[in-house]
C-alpha cells in the first residue's frame, strides 16, 4: 500500500532527486569581471570614461556664447530647463576639435554642484574591457595636459586611456572659466 506524502515531503525528494541528477552536469564557468565605459575620441586619441561618471551622451545642442570667458568655455545651452555649460574638451587641452561637426557629441558630467557637457570630437559608443587587463597608471608619469585626468588604461587594437571626468570637476584649472 502506497503511502500518502505531505506536501512538503514530495517538495524534498523532488529536491534531492534533482541535486543528485545536478551533480553531473558541468559547473559553471567562472565569469570574467568586466569594465564598461563610453569610448570616445579627441584628435588621434582614444579615450573611455567609466559609466558611472557620464550622466548622457547628447549631439552639440545650440549654444550661446558667453563674454569674458576662456575660449575652451563654448558657452551655455538650455537642457531639459537645465543652463548648461559647454567647455571644448581639446581646446582645455590646447588642440583643436574636429572640423567634422556631424561626429561631435556632449558628454553630460554631473559630479556634486558640477555640471557641465564636454564637447568630443566623436563619441564610440560603449567599451567593454576585462578588468584583469586594465593597467592603472600615476598622474605623474602621464605626458600631454590631459595626463592628470588619466587614470589607466586598456589595450585591444589601439590603447584606450581611461579618463576621469570627475577628476576633470575637481579641478581648480578647468573650473577657472573666466579671462
Amino acid at each position: 500500500m502506497a503511502e500518502s506524502l505531505t506536501a512538503f515531503e514530495l517538495l524534498l525528494q523532488i529536491d534531492q532527486r534533482c541535486r543528485l541528477l545536478a551533480a553531473d552536469l558541468p559547473s559553471q564557468p567562472t565569469r570574467k569581471h568586466g569594465w564598461s565605459g563610453i569610448g570616445f575620441r579627441l584628435g588621434e586619441r582614444w579615450y573611455v570614461a567609466p559609466m558611472g561618471e557620464v550622466s548622457e551622451v547628447l549631439h552639440e545642442p545650440r549654444f550661446t556664447q558667453l563674454p569674458g570667458v576662456k575660449s575652451w568655455v563654448k558657452g551655455v545651452a538650455n537642457l531639459r530647463g537645465r543652463l548648461l555649460p559647454l567647455m571644448d574638451l581639446c581646446g582645455f587641452f590646447g588642440e583643436e576639435l574636429s572640423a567634422q561637426r556631424k561626429q561631435r557629441r556632449v558628454l553630460v558630467v554631473e559630479y556634486n554642484e558640477v555640471f557641465v557637457g564636454l564637447l568630443v570630437d566623436e563619441v564610440l559608443g560603449m567599451q567593454h574591457f576585462d578588468q584583469a587587463r586594465f593597467e592603472p597608471v600615476s598622474p605623474s608619469t602621464q605626458e600631454g595636459p590631459a595626463g592628470m585626468f588619466i587614470k589607466g588604461r586598456f589595450e585591444r587594437e589601439q590603447r584606450w586611456q581611461v579618463f576621469s571626468p570627475f577628476a576633470l570637476a575637481q579641478s581648480p584649472r578647468f573650473m577657472d572659466v573666466a579671462l
